[in-house]
Formats: structure tokens, sequence, C-alpha cells
């Protein structure tokens, strides 16, 4: 069977992956209440059909932090790639670049940020965890720095890890062969099948649970990358990180493997964009698995979306061919939502558009 759709694709890749990969990649926290409603909350957003407009031609491109991109769509990132095909994190960079978008590349990821950047024709930003050592967070910086990243990504809802049973009841163990190579020269000990994860519990003992918003400044004041806050689920949030100087704002609940039954990310984002819109760049993730779902996303208010679990299926199920599969399928339905709704421009996307159902 060849995937027509981004549904299809997550079937094959179940077929495909282990069912301890599978299930780390798919699962939420708890009851995963918050991972389904990602997406369900989506289906409960209408649209508004529009005709006899011209979109004969129609305009994907926009632009995020200066940076243009082929469309309104990035990749999230999400660790430990190598368990879904063995060029990991280098066959999505190739795939983004040649899609002109930019990936974001885990702190967790199995190839060296090094590598990653120079397998891509496009731009990446790396995403950071803080460590409770901070020389570590620090050495990391100066690192992706001279690596080439163009943005920081700041996860900030990972103060302590959440509780995900199906990754619990696995209890896996990373393979050796799978080191965390941005953090080898950093870490030198093996990963523990011990703690809070089978997989990422000896990580997150690394972490720092006392990072608070006066770190931010500590973080602006270490590098010249601009910084985007990871992991906002409010208006307060979003308040703060407008006062301490982020760059923009990432809407997300970290897949939703957090805090399980806090609120869709679709759900949160219009009370922030009405909060700080103006003053900032927003994006969005979790749940987005239409092109149709991009649109909603623009429409209230978000300059982009990232895509994070669709991008693991498609490179579970062929590679890099799977990726820039996955990007071609969700372009074309943006393409296809946009001029059924009579925009021609990512730009004449508006909020005009939505009719929410609740």
């Amino acid at each position: 069977m060849t995937p027509i759709n981004i549904s299809e694709f997550e079937l094959l890749a179940k077929e495909k992956l282990p069912q301890h990969a599978y299930d780390y990649f798919s699962s939420g926290a708890n009851d995963e209440i918050t991972l389904k409603e990602n997406c369900e909350a989506y289906k409960r957003i209408y649209l508004k059909y529009r005709v006899l407009v011209d979109v004969s031609k129609r305009d994907l491109v926009t632009e995020v932090l200066g940076q243009k991109i082929s469309m309104p769509v990035m990749i999230a990132p999400t660790a430990y790639q190598k368990m879904a095909h063995a060029n990991g994190e280098l066959a999505v960079a190739m795939a983004a670049g040649e899609a002109g978008t930019i990936m974001i590349l885990s702190t967790l990821s199995n190839y060296d940020v090094e590598e990653v950047v120079k397998s891509s024709n496009g731009n990446i930003w790396f995403q950071l965890y803080v460590f409770k050592d901070r020389e570590v967070t620090e050495d990391l910086i100066k690192r992706v720095e001279a690596a080439g990243c163009k943005a920081i990504v700041l996860t900030v809802d990972a103060p302590v890890l959440g509780k995900r049973d199906r990754d619990l009841r696995n209890n896996v163990k990373l393979p050796d062969e799978f080191s965390l190579k941005n953090l080898e020269p950093l870490f030198k000990e093996k990963y523990s099948e011990k703690n809070a994860s089978g997989i990422a519990g000896h990580f997150a003992n690394y972490l720092d649970p006392s990072l608070s918003w006066k770190d931010i400044e500590w973080l602006k004041s270490i590098t010249k990358l601009p910084i985007l806050i990871k992991g906002i689920s409010c208006k307060e949030d979003a308040l703060l990180a407008i006062q301490y100087g982020a760059a923009g704002i990432i809407v997300s609940n970290h897949g939703g493997r957090q805090l399980d039954t806090c609120r869709a990310t679709i759900n949160v984002l219009s009370e922030i964009v009405d909060t700080v819109g103006c003053k900032t760049e927003i994006l969005i993730d979790g749940g987005i698995r239409r092109g149709s779902d991009i649109l909603k996303a623009i429409a209230l208010g978000a300059k982009a979306v990232l895509i994070g679990r669709p991008i693991l299926w498609g490179l579970a199920v062929d590679g890099e061919n799977g990726v820039r599969s996955v990007l071609e399928i969700i372009r074309n339905e943006l393409d296809t939502s946009m001029a059924l709704c009579g925009c021609d421009s990512v730009k004449k996307i508006s909020k005009d558009l939505i009719i929410q159902n609740n």
C-alpha cells in the first residue's frame, strides 16, 4: 500500500517498528486524554467555504523570525530518531532542506548537530534542555552556534518527566549504538533502564527542575541566537515570555506527553494570540494531521505549525523518501484547503474563515 495520508503512514509505521519503539513515539501521559484531544479539537473547528475567487496561482511561502520557508510548516524536535530509521536525523534534515523548511533538532539526537547541519540545505534550529550543570548547557549552546544553527528552542514544559504508562510498561533501554551524540562529550555514563521512563528516565535526572523565568536572561547573555520558548499553554505564561525577551513562543503541551487533561494546543491558541499576538511570533504544535489543520492554526493566529509524529511515521516507513512524502502530502492538502477557502496566499488566511463548534 502506498500511503496517501498521515493516518496511513502511521499504520504502516506501526507494522514496521518494534512495539517498544512505536509505543515510545506514539504514547502520551497517563490516560492519554490530552494526546487524543490535540487531534480531536481540530475536528470541532469548521472552515468557511468561499467561492468565485481567483485561486489559479497560490503562494504558500512565509517567514519565521525573518527566515523564509516554502510553507508554514516546520519539523518539531523529536528524540531518538534512529529508532525509526538507521539514518535518523540525517534523513529528516535532508528531506527538510529539500522541502525548503526548518528542522528543529532535538538535544536527544542520535546524530551530531554538526552532521545534521551539514546534511540540510535549509535551516536547522536546536531544541535545548537546561541541565543542572549549567556549564554543560553553556558548552552545548556554544557547540550548536559553531555548527551553524539559526535559533534555540528552549523546552520549558518538562521540569519533571510525565508518566507515560506504555513506555513504563515496556521498560526499554536505549541501545548502546543509539547514543546521544550531542551529549557524548558531556555524559560518559551509559543510559540506565531505571527511573520514570525506560528510555528517557536516566537523562531526566540531569534536567534542572529549578529552571525559572530569570534563567531566560542568563541564556540570552550567553548566546546571540534568538531564543524561542516551547511549552507555552496559557496567556499568563505567554505574557511572561514576552516580558523576559523571548524571540518567539511555541504553543505546545509536549505532544500530550507531560500533563494529561491539559487543554489541546489549538484551544489555547486564540487566548494567547489575543494577549500577545502583535508582540511576538507564535508557532504551534500538537495534533496536526491534515493540511486543513494547518490552515485552521494559521487562521487563528499562528505564524507556522510544527509537526512531529507524522515525520517519524514517514521516517519509519521509508527513511528520507518517507519524510519527503509526508511533507508533500501536508503541502498539497494545505494548498487544496487554501484554494477551497478562497485564499491564494498564506497572507490571506484570516480568522474570518473559522467557525468553531464547541
